[in-house]
């Protein structure tokens, strides 16, 4: 009897002290918990799509070089692109050997040796280039921003691979190369009986037969305030909102900011907190941002990836892609590509459009040309003035619509300044 009083007082005891637990997490007015109800928190949604970050990486462009000043390009998510890419991805290079670029005349050797030259807009840091190519280790080499890699039969027959830094003013050669120059020549072969281009004196390469591009017209969709805030705030309920006078939104929970700009479809996220004052480290700073996007909202369709770092911080941005090419910014409308800022491997700045591209609401679609030969170099000499100009790319100009957004097919003008101009499809 005396046992079986024990047992019902323990019984008591222990009720009385899981209860009392419960009112201290959960009920104490101003407390923060350590478990919250599912009523004060709300997981982040399943906004997009995540992704891993070997699929962010990838050239903007590939050059296929023929020999007696005979070029083509392949873009990605065309067919022989792809083929060659995965190739070379799996073949191996090591034991770098370091050279001026002032060594060689690189333009004269793309019209003489075939090869395959794989373009990095903005540039990839090595440690993030090994994530989708085999390359060897080697401290210096590591350290480097590999904007362009050139992979080449030489005159004496031999197989050759290039490294070229972003810096401008060194490139790394591979003495280990896994391939042979049958396996060049092969890739080489791939680029035969399609657009023919000229490389320009500039070091551009200009087409001489028109461009065909697809011209889609294409739904949109628009993430709403309330999904970003439940996102990225653990707890939406905590936060207050600001009114701008430019018309723009501010919700702050004190600690972190979110700014919601141009009619709402455009947002910036910002936590001070992540401000550190050391030096980062770019790679780990890089996965940091690619995990918080793929946490906080996700992707919608293709991106590619550029990174720029400065020591102490790391900026990514994420370029929309449809199909083989990209689309450029309408910032007059919010749209624009997603940027982060991140130090010590902590997110600072998040901005993003709203907005996103319904590939699978297809309004309209229609192929035009893009200009191509002198009648393209008049438009680039009238566009560029006295400007040197860098790169000439095939891209997407949003154009808002009364269904969506059309997307126009243009060539996109890079100058030395940094100012880019469109040229429209005849």
């Amino acid at each position: 009897m005396k046992e079986r009083f024990k047992t019902i007082v323990l019984a008591i005891l222990i009720t009385a002290s899981l209860f009392q637990s419960y009112f201290l997490i959960y009920r104490l007015p101003g407390s923060y918990s350590v478990v919250t109800s599912e009523s004060n928190y709300i997981k982040t949604e399943n906004m997009g799509q995540e992704q891993r970050i070997e699929n962010l990486i990838f050239p903007d462009h590939m050059v296929i070089h023929m020999g007696e000043d005979r070029h083509t390009l392949f873009y990605p998510e065309s067919t022989f692109y792809q083929l060659i890419y995965s190739r070379l991805a799996g073949r191996s290079f090591g034991e770098f050997q370091r050279q001026s670029v002032s060594s060689e005349n690189w333009n004269e050797l793309k019209k003489e040796n075939p090869g395959i030259e794989l373009s990095f807009d903005g540039g990839m840091p090595v440690a993030l280039l090994q994530r989708v190519m085999q390359l060897g280790s080697d401290p210096l080499f590591e350290a480097e921003t590999i904007n362009k890699i050139w992979i080449y039969t030489d005159s004496d027959d031999k197989a050759r691979a290039l490294f070229f830094s972003s810096q401008g003013d060194v490139v790394y050669e591979a003495a280990d190369v896994d391939l042979t120059v049958q396996d060049i020549k092969q890739h080489v072969d791939f680029g035969a009986g399609w657009t023919p281009y000229r490389l320009t004196s500039e070091g551009y390469y200009l087409p001489e037969e028109a461009l065909e591009m697809v011209q889609v017209e294409l739904g949109t969709q628009q993430y709403t305030v309330e999904q970003m805030q439940r996102s990225l705030f653990f707890d939406p309920s905590m936060t207050r909102n600001i009114q701008e006078k430019d018309g723009s939104e501010i919700y702050t929970d004190s600690k972190r900011s979110l700014q919601v700009n141009f009619n709402q479809r455009w947002i910036s996220y910002n936590d001070p907190a992540a401000v550190q004052a050391s030096e980062g480290d770019r790679t780990k700073d890089t996965l940091a941002a690619i995990d918080f996007v793929n946490q906080h909202g996700a992707f919608n369709g293709t991106s590619r990836m550029e990174i720029d770092s400065d020591g102490d911080s790391t900026e990514v941005h994420l370029f929309p892609y449809y199909e083989s090419y990209p689309v450029l910014d309408l910032p007059e409308y919010g749209y624009e590509h997603m940027r982060l800022e991140v130090q010590k491997e902590l997110v600072s700045t998040y901005e993003r459009s709203l907005l996103y591209l319904d590939e699978a609401e297809e309004i309209s679609k229609e192929m035009v040309q893009l200009p191509f030969g002198e009648e393209l170099a008049e438009q680039i000499k009238a566009a560029a003035g006295d400007q040197q100009v860098i790169r000439l790319n095939p891209a997407y100009q949003p154009v808002v619509s009364e269904s969506g957004m059309k997307l126009v097919p243009v060539w996109e003008i890079t100058l030395a300044s940094g100012q880019v101009s469109t040229i429209p499809s005849s």
